[in-house]
Formats: structure tokens, sequence, C-alpha cells
């Protein structure tokens, strides 16, 4: 009860500094700025591009391109044989695996001790302080937090330097008052086999008071669907009776929320989206039932906006936090307290909200299809997926799309590969819904639709439960932040997941 009541009072706290950021925006991004530029003056790069001589944004956009990991990895593979004072002046001993997309090759995003503290963790309080301002009743420090995280390895160069999913390294350094109310066991969290880890996960979990869960939603689908088989239970509920929370993020909630509910029939559980990702946590859903979150200027990140038709322009121009609109796609480009310097993440935003500053992930750099010049992004295809489930009766479990090319008596058209837990009652229905709406959403999509001339209608093959699973089990990629990407713009994933099905 006394932990309540002090995480309560902790909470409030907390909240009035959101309200002040909020009010006062690019004044919490220029402190930010100096901040991050005063650190790092004396660091290899600092030195390089002069930091010593930045007094102003400006400054730095024009001393120092913007990045992408190719271009800061020569840098991360000397910290990860043990240099320092590189990026950034603190000792740099943990790096997150992170692939973005299950077809990418492995990148090693530097974590800091600031990064953890000032970033990550903060984002994580941030959440329950959310969650107590909408349920100030809520008894969730009398309960068990359940993390459903990834793995975590020593490093191959060094002996005190750790490699994992963010989340692993997250479990590895949680503070000790943290420590006491998770579960499972340390040992369990992170085991590498994630089909021996979901098991004995569900096995440890399903004997505590679990409160609240955090973690990515479709393999937090594939461990409760695990307890409910092994208790004999129809929901989720009769195994944890107290649970209110659900912090999710690293892929739209939209897909499955549908499935959530089924297994947590509660008109009361909580479901809390984050913006996070390996190279820092970004925005937090800070209204109930919200489909967008408030962008966070306090986490020790300064960020910049690449509008989308600038992408692959020879001297791309960033926007700062002051000059975005609301309804235009950005890339987010970000300098960080792990040293990361007008890094590209590779994802895409929409701003819903200038005031305060609240987005929404659209999407990724290279997670679109644009092969007809209809600039498909991902938030158009959830959109769609969730309308043609609710118009149908339909669940779907997995998707993915890409381009079918035009031929010599075809025109060109998407193609889309769906996993359904419930098929829809009538598969047309679903695809023109499907259609219907991402017409609706995007101009250039419809344009392109307009009597079949650039763009057929859809093309969609159902297939089988547990397709995707096998599809990343085969690659190494099961748990964590492993997805499979929603929009492709090459068939190469497609047809990789459609090869056994159709053989």
């Amino acid at each position: 009860m006394a932990l309540n009541a002090l995480v309560s009072f902790l909470t409030k706290k907390r909240l009035q500094q959101i309200e002040l950021f909020k009010e006062n925006p690019r004044m919490a991004q220029l402190e930010v700025f100096h901040y991050l530029i005063n650190a790092a003056r004396y660091t290899e790069w600092g030195r390089k591009h002069d930091y010593s001589g930045i007094a102003h944004p400006d400054d730095l956009r024009k001393r120092v391109a913007l990045q992408d990991y190719e271009d800061v990895k020569p840098f991360v593979e000397r910290l990860r044989k043990g240099e320092q004072n590189l990026l950034w002046p603190t000792d740099m001993r943990w790096f997150a695996k992170s692939s973005g997309t299950t077809g990418a090759r492995s990148k090693y995003i530097p974590v800091s001790r600031e990064a953890l503290e000032d970033c990550h963790y903060k984002g994580g309080k941030d959440l329950i302080a959310f969650h107590y301002q909408h349920f100030p009743e809520s008894k969730l420090y009398q309960g068990m937090s359940l993390v459903v995280g990834g793995s975590s390895t020593i490093e191959q160069h060094r002996a005190d330097a750790y490699t994992g999913d963010l989340s692993a390294i997250i479990i590895r350094n949680l503070p000790l008052w943290v420590e006491m109310r998770r579960t499972p066991v340390i040992e369990t969290a992170l085991l590498e086999n994630w089909e021996v880890k979901i098991d004995q996960m569900a096995r440890e979990t399903m004997r505590e008071d679990v409160r609240c869960i955090a973690g990515v939603p479709s393999w937090t689908l594939v461990l409760l669907r695990r307890i409910l088989e092994l208790a004999g239970k129809q929901n989720i509920l009769e195994v944890w009776p107290n649970l209110e929370l659900f912090m999710h993020g690293g892929v739209s909630f939209r897909p499955y929320r549908s499935q959530f509910e089924a297994l947590i029939p509660s008109a009361t559980m909580n479901y809390l989206e984050s913006y996070n990702a390996s190279e820092g946590s970004f925005a937090i859903q800070d209204r109930q039932g919200a489909d967008d979150m408030l962008l966070m200027l306090d986490y020790g990140i300064f960020y910049e906006f690449l509008p989308v038709e600038e992408l692959g322009q020879e001297r791309p121009r960033t926007v700062l936090l002051h000059e975005v609109e609301v309804d235009r796609q950005y890339a987010i480009v970000i300098s960080t307290n792990a040293g990361l310097w007008r890094y590209m993440p590779g994802d895409t935003v929409r701003f819903t909200s200038v005031k305060p500053h609240r987005v929404q992930v659209s999407g990724r750099t290279k997670c679109f299809i644009n092969a007809f010049g209809e600039e498909l992004m991902v938030e158009n295809a959830d959109r769609g997926i969730e309308a043609a489930c609710l118009a149908t009766g339909a669940v779907v479990s997995e998707y993915t799309a890409a381009p079918m090319y035009m031929g010599v008596d075809a025109q060109g058209g998407h193609e889309w590969v769906v996993e359904f837990a419930q098929h829809p009652g009538d598969m047309a229905r679903f695809v023109d819904v499907l259609d219907t709406t991402m017409r609706t959403l995007n101009s250039d999509y419809d344009a392109k639709r307009r009597g079949d001339m650039a763009l057929r209608r859809p093309v969609l093959h159902a297939v089988g439960s547990g397709t995707f699973y096998e599809w990343m089990k085969q690659r190494g990629k099961l748990g964590g932040q492993n997805k499979v990407p929603r929009l492709s713009n090459d068939r190469a994933i497609l047809d990789s997941i459609l090869a056994p099905v159709t053989a």
C-alpha cells in the first residue's frame, strides 16, 4: 500500500514537468540541444565537427550531414572493441541489436547509461504516470509486472559489454525496486531460444499475481495463448484477475486489439502505446483510447523532421519542431544522449497536433509500396485492415503486401498475404473494404486505382495458421523485436512466404 501511495505521489510531480514542456516545447528542445552539444564537444566526433563552435541548431545542420547506420558503423565497431569517447563522453558498454525488419542485417545501436536512465527508463516510468493519471485508484504495485523481452549475450570483443535486444538490456539494468516486482526470473527472461522461453515464461508467470504486461503485441499474444493452454482456462482474467495494464510498442496495435480484447474481457483494461526503438524512446500515448502519442521532449533527444518528399534529394532540408505541420509526412531525425548525431532511424511520422505535439507512426522510410506512384504507407494499410475486419467479422493475426508488376496482359497491383485468426464471412467484401478504405485515406493510391488503369483490385492470399511464425523461425528471427514488415516495395519477402504455401 505504501509503495502505491509513493508511486502516485511521484507520478503527480512528473506530470507537472510534462505540462511544462507541453507549454514551452521550443525552449525544452533548445535545452536538450545545448546539453547534447556541450556534453560531446570533446569526443572524437565533437572535435571533428567543431562542436565547441556550435551555438544554434542551424550550426549543427551545416556541419553534420544526415546519418544512417552505415555512416556511424565504423565508430560503433570501434566502440564494441573497447575504444571510448568517440561519439559520447561516458563509457559505452551496451549495444542494442536491431534488425528493423526480419530481412535486414543486424545493426548494433550504442546505448549509454544516460540513454538508459534518462530516456528508456524514463519512458517506462511515464507510461506508469499516465496510467495513474487515468486510474488514480490503481493497485499496480501490489502485484507483479511481466516483461516479454528478448535475449542478451556477452560481447564477442569484450567481457564487460553486452549485446542483445533493447528489452534485454533494460532488464539486465533495472533498478532493484523495479526488479523486485518483475516476473519471470532473469535467467528465464533472457533465454535465447524463444520457443523454450515462451513455455518457461508461461509456467512461471501463470502462478504470479500479474497486474501489468509490457511487450510487443505479436509475441505477447503467443505467450498469453500458451498460458491459457497450460492453465486450461478460457481467458487471461481467469489466470490473472487483477491484470489492469498492457504497455505495448514496436508495431501498430490496430491489427491486434480485437485479439487482446477477446483474451482479456475487461472494460477497465488499459492499453497504452509507446513509440520506442533501440535508438530511444520518442513518444507515449498520454490519453486513454487515443490513436496518437505525445512527443516526449525531455528525454535527451533533439528532433529534426525531414519531409518525405526530401528523401533521396542531394541536399535534404530538415525542419525543427516549431516548423512542423499537421498531417504532413516526415522522416524522423534524432541527435541523442547515446551519441547518435542527426541520425535517421528509418521511421516516418505524421503530426496530429502541434499544441501539444502529438504524432502517429505512419511507417518506415523503407517499408512502403510506391511501385506505381501510389505512396502507400503502413498507416494506410493498418487502417484498411482494421476497417475490413470490422465490416466482415474477421480477425487478422499477421499480414504483408508487395507490388504485382505490370505484364503484357495485366495491370499492376498489390498482392497481400494475410493470416487470419478468424476468417471473414465474405472474403470479397474484406478485400473491397480494405481497398476502399485505403483509397479514402490516400489520394495517390486512389488516383492510381481509378478505372483500374494503373492499379487493379488487390489480390489476397489467406494462409494457414502459423505461416508467419514458421517463416520467421526458419530465419532464426523468433521473438524479441523481430517483425515481418507490413509493406515492401519489392517482392522478396512476399515470395519467400508464399513459396512453401504454393509449392
